[in-house]
C-alpha cells in the first residue's frame, strides 16, 4: 500500500480522519468515471453495453461478500433499500431496534405501522439485546453493525448465537459504517438482510449501495416497488419480476453502480485481509492513546469489540482547532468523531494526539 498518497490525492496537505462521514475518491475510480463519461460523450448511449455494468457489479458484490447472485440488489442508497424492505413486510409486527441508532433505520420504522421496542447501546450492548429478546420476543431485529455516533461494533459471533436461539426472527442490518472494513461472509452470518451505502468505507462515491437478502428471508418480504427493468424484456409480465429486481425499477445509473464495482475491485486489489489487519492495528493503537488521555466514555473504553470510529470527549473549540491544523473530522453527538481507514497510518494518530495535547 505504498502508493496510497498517490492513489488518494486528498491525503496530501491534510490528515483525513473522516471516512465515517465520507470516503475519499481514488485516482483509479476517477479515471474509470472519466472514461465512462467520455464514452457517453463521444459515442452516445449503447444500452446493450451499459446494461451489462449493473450485472457485472452484482457479480462483483456477490463474490466480495460471499452471497448468491440472486440475493444481491443494487440500490442508490441504503435508505431507499430499507424503505423498500419495510414496504414489503406485513404490518403490525414487533420490531426491536437500538435506541439512538441511525435515523435512516429508526424513522422508517417508527413512522410505519410496527410495534416498536428498544434495547440500549452501552458497554453491555449484547447483554442488553439478549434481555430485550427475552422480554419483547420481536419478529424483526433491526440494527447497525457499527454505530455511527460512537463506533460501537456489534459482536457478530453473538449474533450467530442469538440467531440459533431465535431462528424465526428476521435480522436486518445497516452495514454502511462496516462493509469494506473487514472480511464478511454473508452466507455464514446470522444476518438475513444486509445493506449499506457505498460512499463511506467502500470508497465508491455517492449514489450507490447494496442490499443482500437471503433466499430464506425473501419468502417473507413482498416488495411493492416495480417498473421497467424489473422484468427482462418489454414483453415480460409484471409477475415475471425476480425478487431483487423489485429494488431496481427503471433505467439504472451505470455511472454510480459501476463506481461500486470499482470500489470492490480496489478492495480486492489491496486484499481484504490486508485492509482488515491495517484498520485493526490503527484502531487498537488509537484506542490505547485515547484511553491514556481519558478521551473515551465507558461505552467505548470498556468494550473488547470496537470499530475504527471514535467519539472523543472534546468540544467545538477543540474541533475548530483540529480543523485549523488540517485534521479533518466531524462534530457528532456532543463530541468530535474521528475515523481511520486503510489509507491512514499510525502517524496520523500521533499527529491528532499532538494537537489534542496542546
Amino acid at each position: 500500500m505504498e502508493e496510497l498518497k498517490t492513489e488518494f490525492p486528498a491525503l496530501n496537505g491534510q490528515t483525513y480522519l473522516n471516512t465515517a462521514s465520507s470516503g475519499l475518491l481514488s485516482k483509479t475510480l476517477f479515471n474509470w468515471r472519466r472514461e465512462h463519461e467520455n464514452d457517453l460523450l463521444n459515442n452516445g448511449a449503447d444500452f446493450s453495453v451499459r446494461k451489462q455494468i449493473p450485472e457485472d457489479t452484482r457479480a462483483a458484490v456477490a463474490r466480495f461478500f460471499n452471497a448468491h447472485i440472486d440475493e444481491v440488489a443494487l440500490i442508490p442508497n441504503v435508505s431507499f433499500g430499507i424503505n423498500t424492505i419495510l414496504e414489503g413486510l406485513p404490518k403490525g409486527q414487533k420490531v426491536l431496534m437500538l435506541k439512538d441508532d441511525y435515523p435512516s433505520l429508526l424513522w422508517p420504522i417508527e413512522t410505519r405501522d410496527f410495534n416498536v421496542c428498544y434495547a440500549s447501546i452501552s458497554e453491555n450492548l449484547e447483554t442488553s439485546i439478549a434481555e430485550a429478546f427475552k422480554k419483547h420476543r420481536p419478529d424483526i431485529f433491526v440494527f447497525s453493525v457499527v454505530q455511527w455516533l460512537s463506533g460501537v461494533k456489534m459482536d457478530l459471533k453473538f449474533l450467530k448465537e442469538l440467531k440459533t436461539q431465535y431462528p424465526n426472527v428476521l435480522f436486518m442490518a445497516d452495514a454502511t459504517q462496516y462493509m469494506g472494513t473487514e472480511i464478511f461472509n454473508f452466507q455464514d452470518s446470522a444476518i438475513d438482510v444486509f445493506g449499506g451505502s457505498g460512499y463511506k468505507w467502500m470508497l465508491s462515491g455517492f449514489g450507490n449501495g447494496l442490499m443482500l437478502i437471503k433466499k430464506s428471508a425473501q419468502k417473507h418480504i413482498f416488495p411493492q416497488t416495480i417498473g421497467f427493468n424489473s422484468a427482462k424484456t418489454f414483453d415480460s409480465l409484471a409477475t415475471d419480476t425476480s425478487f431483487v429486481k423489485h429494488f431496481e425499477p427503471g433505467h439504472q445509473d451505470t455511472f454510480n453502480y459501476g463506481s461500486l464495482q470499482q470500489g470492490v475491485l480496489q478492495a480486492e486489489h489491496y486484499t481484504m485481509q490486508a485492509i482488515e489487519t491495517k484498520i485493526k492495528d490503527i484502531s487498537a493503537y488509537a484506542k490505547e492513546r485515547f484511553v491514556a488521555l481519558n478521551l473515551l466514555d465507558n461505552t467505548t473504553k470498556n468494550r473488547n469489540v470496537h470499530s475504527s470510529i471514535f467519539n472523543l470527549k472534546c468540544d467545538m473549540v477543540v474541533f475548530k482547532n483540529l480543523m485549523s491544523q488540517n485534521i479533518i473530522c466531524s462534530p457528532r453527538g456532543g463530541g468530535v468523531r474521528v475515523s481511520f481507514h486503510y489509507y491512514n497510518k499510525l502517524a496520523d494518530v500521533d499527529k491528532l494526539i499532538n494537537v489534542l495535547e496542546l
